[in-house]
This record gives C-alpha cells, structure tokens and sequence, in this order.
C-alpha cells in the first residue's frame, strides 16, 4: 500500500507540474514567445507516463522500499523545486522561446546548461531503485537518453540567438 501512495504522490506531483507548465506556456505564448519541437512533445508525455505506469505494475512482491533510491529521489525533488523557483514563468514542459528576453543564468543555471534535464535524469534512473526495479530504471534511462538528445538539440539551437543578450 505504501508504494501506491509513494506513487500516488509522484503522479500527483507531476500533474500540477503540467498544469503549471500549461498556465506559462499560455502566458508566454501570449507575450509572442513561439514553441519549438512540436513532434517530440507527445513522446516525451507518453515516455513519462509509460515510465510511472510501468513503476506501478512492477512493484515486486514482496515489497521492499530502498531508503538510499528514496533518500536521492526526494534530493532530486529539492532542486526540481530550486530549478522551478528560479525560472519562475519561464518554467515549462515544452520549448517554449520569448525572443530578445535574456536566458536565465542564476540558480541552477549558474553551473549547468540543462538542471531539469539532469533532475530528469536522475527521477528516471533513481525512483524505481526505490522498489528494487533494476529494468525498469535501464529501459526507461535508455529511452529517455534518446528522447533528451533529441529535445536538448533542439532546444539548444532555439536559444542560440538568445545566449548573447543581457544575463538575467
């Protein structure tokens, strides 16, 4: 029961992240920002999905809740809460761009390019260690490396005329 909750939580989680998400993707887009990397969304969506889904049907019996995944998991929901915060409105699931605004470099983004694509990362690969989930955690990293190369891609060449104005 435990790991449903522990799950129920996440899922939860993750919904008031898209709706906050949504609620800046409008107000940006309504500013005349413009989004990039339409095609790769939906995979992306469903890959989260299918990753959450696949923790829950997986659950091995008995169950056995790993305390150092766990411990790192919720690290990892610490700084997604630093990247958030320090992004403010600009914070959304999709490539959303605002042309002539400066990149945020402050927070996180001081020392890498892509924190929420790092705490990414680490969710995937770490929180169904958390159930002893081995397979779960390489299939779903492997994917999710696939999906990353391809949005960090494009991402990366929307901000490219953006990298050179004023520091925010």
């Amino acid at each position: 029961m435990i790991a449903y909750i522990i799950i129920g939580a996440v899922a939860l989680e993750q919904l008031v992240e898209l709706a906050y998400a949504e609620h800046n993707t409008r107000a940006l887009l309504a500013r005349g920002a413009i989004e990039i990397g339409r095609r790769h969304y939906p995979f992306i969506v469903l890959l989260h999905a299918a990753w959450l889904v696949t923790v829950a049907l997986a659950l091995p019996s008995p169950l056995f809740i790993h305390g150092i995944p766990l411990a790192i998991f919720l690290v990892l929901q610490a700084a997604r809460v630093w990247v958030l915060t320090t992004l403010g409105s600009y914070w959304t699931t999709r490539i959303i761009t605002l042309p002539h605004a400066p990149l945020v470099r402050r927070g996180p983004y001081r020392f890498i390019r892509h924190p929420n694509y790092a705490v990414v990362v680490g969710e995937i690969a770490v929180f169904p260690l958390v159930f002893g989930e081995i397979w779960v955690a390489v299939i779903f990293t492997a994917l999710n490396a696939a999906a990353l190369w391809w949005r960090i891609g494009e991402e990366d060449a929307a901000l490219a005329p953006r990298r050179s104005l004023p520091q925010q």
